[in-house]
Order: structure tokens, then C-alpha cells, then sequence
């Protein structure tokens, strides 16, 4: 990993958003949702992270001398963090060169898109756990052959909970398959033939458990389009049971996304904003 990477976004500052609004915002470690009224700025300004974020990565931020967007991140010293976008929307791909790229003709969505991603991250992840697991178990130390079986618990988990969330579809994960596959009643199904709300919650939980146990940032913009009541309200507890290391930074209008636990969470659009 690289060590310039802190564990989580502690500030948010945007200079100038639409052209005369300032947001300062302080993060938790853990879990912040962004509330507000329809066009005061939510999704702005989450695309606007995510934008600089983006620029962050490939390096361009540094080429900007005035930056809109700036972060402090924890620890202090760092200079990025890991992070992963979800996109909720399950619309079309358009015919472009990205989707000519796409080796995968089945994909044929937003969601499919990020499934597709996430199913190369998905086998890097069983091989790079495959690989610490013989390392315990050939390692000769009592201890560390014992805490072999804990590198699993993760994989199991989200295997474990998808079933449990897909139940009264009759979908159930091919345990046997390194790719994604599911069954249902004895036909194989690629996860492209989930509902988009099947699909969006695969995506949210496989972007989790793909991080691997690190420190990371997750970004949602209303992540309860397409989510039934009770997917809701446990999206946030099932994401951080799979890494609890997680930071979550979303947007919602769901009262059932907050209600377990996370009211103190929320944030309003407006006690963040300073008129210019």
C-alpha cells in the first residue's frame, strides 16, 4: 500500500461552490451522511470530492495552483487516502470507447460496469488471501497457523450475507466458483441478470470487502435508490461489519438508512455552508 495513504478524510473544504458558497466540513472516522433539501447542494458537492479525489490519484491536483476542493486527511501528513465511488443509477451504458473496452458483452449498465470492475479486484483479493493463508499455515508458529481461519471470516461474511439478503429471490452465491456466479433453483446466473437492486447492494458490499480489511473511503450519493426498507436499514451496520475500517461519506433523503444507530451521523447542508 502506499504510505503516503492516511486512514480516513478528517476536512472537507470547497472554495466557491456554485460561485458564492463556502463548505467546511469535519469528518468522523466512521460514518457521515450529508441531509439536506432537494437542490441545496448534496450531491455537488460529493461529486465534487470525488472529482478531486480523482485528480488526487493520477496526479493532476498537483499541476492546479487554486484548488476548489481541499482535504485534510488523518494522519495529518498524508497525502491521499484509498476510496472507491458507487454509483446508485442503473442507466444504460452508451456506445463509446470505454464500453468498446469492456470484455465482458453482458455488461450492458452503469451497475454491470462496476461489476465488472469489481469482479478483477474480487479474484485479486481470494488470491492475495489464498497466499497469506499459506503463510500461516507453513509459518511452523502456533499462533499464527490459528489465525489462518480469520483471513477467511471476511469472504465468508459477505458470502453469508448476500445469501441471506437474496434469500426470498431464491438467489444464492456458487461457493465453488472464484468468479461471481449465483444459482437460483439450479439455473447459473452471472451477476449482470441481478435486479438493480441486487446489484447495487453486490456492488456496495463487494467495493467493502474487496479493500481487503484497509482503511478506505466509500462514497454514496443516495445509495437507497432501488433498496427495499430492510436493505436499507442495514446498509451501513452490514458495509462496516465487513471492514470495520471503513469511512463512509454519503448522501440520502431515507430516514431507514439513519435510523439504526446513525442519527448523530447526519449532517445538514446548510450548518456546513458560509455565505461568500
Amino acid at each position: 500500500m502506499d504510505n503516503r495513504n492516511g486512514d480516513y478524510i478528517s476536512r472537507i473544504e470547497i472554495k466557491a461552490m456554485w460561485g458564492h458558497k463556502h463548505i467546511v466540513w469535519n469528518l468522523r472516522p466512521d460514518v457521515n451522511i450529508l441531509s439536506g433539501v432537494n437542490g441545496a447542494g448534496k450531491s455537488t458537492i460529493l461529486n465534487m470530492v470525488a472529482d478531486q479525489l480523482d485528480l488526487l490519484r493520477t496526479g493532476a491536483a498537483s499541476n492546479s495552483e487554486e484548488q476548489n476542493v481541499s482535504f485534510v486527511f488523518a494522519p495529518e501528513e498524508a497525502e491521499m487516502v484509498e476510496y472507491d465511488v458507487i454509483r446508485s443509477i442503473d442507466r444504460p451504458l452508451l456506445r463509446s470507447n470505454l464500453m468498446d473496452k469492456i470484455a465482458d458483452s453482458n455488461a450492458l449498465t452503469e451497475l454491470d460496469l462496476q461489476i465488472y470492475s469489481l469482479q478483477r479486484r474480487y479474484l485479486d483479493y481470494q488470491v492475495n488471501v489464498g497466499n497469506r493463508t499459506i503463510e500461516c499455515l507453513t509459518s511452523g508458529d502456533p499462533d499464527t497457523v490459528a489465525r489462518a481461519a480469520e483471513l477467511a471470516r471476511p469472504k465468508v461474511m459477505f458470502l453469508d450475507l448476500i445469501d441471506r439478503l437474496f434469500a426470498d429471490s431464491g438467489k444464492k452465491i456458487v461457493r465453488e466458483s472464484n468468479d461471481l456466479v449465483f444459482d437460483r433453483f439450479g439455473v447459473r446466473l452471472l451477476p449482470y441478470s441481478l435486479s438493480s437492486g441486487e446489484k447495487q447492494l453486490l456492488v456496495i458490499m463487494l467495493t467493502a470487502l474487496v479493500m481487503d480489511g484497509r482503511p478506505c473511503v466509500i462514497l454514496m450519493d443516495e445509495p437507497e435508490v432501488s433498496l427495499d426498507i430492510d436493505w436499507q436499514q442495514q446498509l451501513i451496520e452490514r458495509i462496516r461489519e465487513i471492514n470495520p475500517n471503513v469511512q463512509i461519506i454519503m448522501t440520502t433523503h431515507s430516514p431507514a438508512v439513519i435510523m439504526n444507530g446513525w442519527m448523530d451521523a447526519v449532517t445538514d447542508v446548510a450548518d456546513i455552508t458560509v455565505a461568500e
